[in-house]
């Protein structure tokens, strides 16, 4: 491993019409980013790769949109723009199945662009907060540049890189990047998180996507018993469960005792939970989120959201109509190992409606919009309004199911559309 002095001397081991995997979430490597991105115009055609990336990005200027083109595997808000342009993409597929990509041969890695912790002293840095496909592009790459941060926490399960696996690295003393789910808290979320939970029974193995609505529910399952997490990713909200001695992951069949995932999001106090702590696994997300594995699990609910849902159970979660908002991530793969497990529960859990009033259940899905999980696969739906369960269900009596938790000033309307699609030739 070259140790070098400048960000800039480690990026110049990039070079024009080369494909480059930057880690994501907390671990995005956000140094040796934009010191990559300020070399724009001295190379040229460089794809950048990442499943979902945090901090500030300097994207919008002539020189990195001519030069680089972001290719996103799971959207995040600070490059949506940049996505949505001609100057990115795109990829539709699922969390699981990323690291097949790489490993593959289906999307080739040049150089593999990571945060880590410094090496122990055997050499092996960890790959911290961000497994999930870090490791396979770590491993499937020609060349890995690090940025090595003493921050980053030392995680155990299968994220390590001996620094003979590193061509170049710096050494630099920065702050992950800090998220606070339950800050975005309000009284729709709390009522969603409390109908969740009592949904979830004692014994049961808990998946969580990402915001406000997850963190609300794990406050409402302080009286639950024996509960335990495979998730792809987890936050602040799972550590005064684990403190009170309600997630003790005994009854999990998948790594019985421990806390599985691919990857945490949060604040400091997640970070220095996982660190060097031998509760929590980090494996690569083609395992975590294989619902072969998932479904072994007893009782395994998985906790998801969505942007729209039509009245037949169709969920958008990926896009505004043709605007890329996120990405397919791993809500399918939960979605499907959930209702696979005995006993387990599906849940897509969402705001009735948007920030703006709009009604997140519609007639149809947007022009445009994208299915992540089709109305085969989504068993429980709530809202603030209360719970339909789907599974079994006709088409007539999914909508009346869902027209119930709609938001009161949007029943009307829903009505109506039911009327005119269900009563043809009446």
């Amino acid at each position: 491993m070259q140790l070098c002095k400048t960000p800039t001397e480690v990026v110049q081991h990039i070079h024009s019409h080369q494909r480059v995997f930057v880690h994501g979430s907390a671990a995005t490597p956000s140094t040796l980013l934009a010191a990559l991105l300020d070399r724009g115009g001295e190379i040229t055609g460089v794809e950048l790769v990442a499943i979902s990336t945090f901090g500030a990005i300097d994207w919008n200027r002539a020189k990195v949109r001519e030069h680089f083109f972001m290719n996103s595997l799971f959207v995040s808000a600070n490059v949506r723009e940049w996505v949505d342009t001609k100057d990115g993409d795109y990829v539709p597929v699922f969390l699981s199945e990323i690291p097949a990509l790489f490993r593959k041969g289906a999307m080739p890695i040049d150089v593999a662009l990571l945060q880590v912790s410094p090496p122990d002293k055997h050499g092996y840095c960890s790959l911290g907060t961000s497994i999930d496909a870090a490791l396979a592009a770590a491993y499937s790459a020609d060349v890995v540049l690090a940025q090595i941060n003493p921050k980053m926490p030392r995680t155990h399960g299968d994220g390590h890189i001996h620094t003979s696996r590193i061509t170049a690295a710096i050494e630099l003393d920065t702050d992950l990047p800090e998220v606070r789910y339950g800050a975005e808290a309000d009284e729709r979320t709390e009522k969603i998180g409390r109908y969740v939970a009592e949904l979830i029974e004692d014994g049961s193995t808990l998946q969580m996507g990402i915001g406000a609505i997850p963190d609300a529910v794990l406050r409402h399952l302080g009286s639950h018993k024996g509960l335990g997490i495979h998730t792809e990713m987890f936050s602040d909200g799972v550590i005064p469960l684990v403190e009170k001695g309600v997630v003790t992951n005994e009854f999990k069949k998948v790594e019985p005792g421990k806390i599985l995932t691919t990857f945490v999001i949060g604040t400091r106090k997640v970070y220095d939970f996982v660190d060097d702590n031998p509760i929590v696994s980090f494996r690569d997300v083609s395992m975590v989120n294989d619902t072969a594995v998932i479904r072994k699990n007893p009782k395994v609910v998985a906790i998801n959201s969505a942007l729209q849902l039509d009245l037949t159970g169709q969920v958008c979660a990926d896009s505004l109509g043709t605007y890329q908002f996120s990405g397919i991530g791993g809500q399918m793969d939960f979605m499907r190992g959930a209702s696979l497990s005995e006993g387990g529960k599906p849940i897509i859990a969402m705001p009735s409606v948007t920030k703006k009033g709009i009604s997140r259940i519609v007639g149809t899905l947007a022009d445009g919009a994208g299915v992540v999980t089709t109305r085969g696969h989504v068993h429980w739906v709530v809202t603030e309004y209360g719970v339909a369960n789907l599974y079994g269900k006709g088409l007539q009596e999914r909508a009346k199911g869902l027209i119930q938790i709609a938001a009161p000033e949007h029943r009307e309307g829903l009505e109506r559309q039911f009327y005119q699609r269900f009563t043809r030739g009446s």
